[in-house]
């Protein structure tokens, strides 16, 4: 067991050094800045359906997310997904019927996108089946093209 002798010029020492520290360690706040940093890029920079498809090129201008809209997309093989269900063969407008209202009582909007190596007549199918079933906002989704047609 040690006994310390102090002197009383020590003591004033020891007390500065017990008083409270007018500096902010923000170390910790920076470390958690950089963590949810880090997460908002990465999710981000997912993409928002996760069906695979080779989209067509267009010039047009980018349209706006909407909370409500409903992806539908229509893969090379002609299978249909609406957001990442994959639709048995004949079961789209029963899919569709199942889709509900948004908060106000309307239709949702529907993103569709379709492989670039699709028939026409494949894509406008699935177009007609989406009028039919009272989808009046549908909105073609493109990847982006630096040349003209």
């Amino acid at each position: 067991m040690a006994v310390g002798l102090h002197s009383a010029s020590g003591r004033r020492g020891r007390r500065g050094r017990r008083a409270a520290m007018a500096e902010i360690n923000v170390t910790p706040l920076v470390d958690v800045m950089l963590v949810l940093l880090i997460i908002f890029m990465v999710t981000v920079t997912l993409p928002a359906v996760g069906v695979p498809i080779e989209l067509p090129e267009s010039r047009a201008n980018p349209v706006e997310e909407a909370p409500e809209q409903i992806t539908i997309s229509v893969a090379s093989d002609g299978r249909i997904y609406v957001e990442n269900e994959a639709i048995a063969s004949g079961a789209f407008p029963e899919a569709l019927e199942a889709i509900g209202r948004t908060g106000d009582g309307r239709l949702p909007a529907i993103v569709l996108r379709g492989d670039r190596s699709l028939d026409y007549g494949r894509v406008m199918a699935v177009m007609g089946e989406l009028g039919r079933a009272g989808f009046t906002s549908i909105s073609l989704v493109t990847d982006g093209s630096v040349t003209a047609p």
